[in-house]
């Protein structure tokens, strides 16, 4: 559990504040009104959680080009299929010819 403490307050401690999470590794939230505004951490943690976006955008691209390239392999209906559904127009990606 981090160590709250209003904003008021940190402005007047924040040297100690430094050093609790530094020296002593605990992780402050300042708050305003009782919500939190901003959060002391160890320059460790900041690391980690910059490195876990990292992870996430590149699993989120992965993820993308799956899907996307799944679309693009999908065949195009035969022309029996578009006539007996009465689809009249078919999607062309890009560089496709469509039938």
């Amino acid at each position: 559990m981090a160590y709250e403490i209003p904003v008021t307050r940190a402005r007047a401690e924040l040297a100690d504040l430094i050093n609790r999470v530094v020296y002593g590794g605990e992780r402050v939230v300042v708050t305003r009104h009782g919500k939190p505004l901003v959060a002391l951490v160890p320059a460790a943690d900041l690391e980690r959680l910059e490195g876990l976006e990292e992870k996430e955008a590149v699993v989120e691209e992965q993820v993308i080009s799956s899907v996307s390239s799944i679309g693009s392999a999908a065949p195009a209906p035969a022309s029996s299929d578009r006539q007996r559904f009465g689809i009249a127009a078919e999607h062309r990606g890009q560089g496709g010819s469509g039938a």
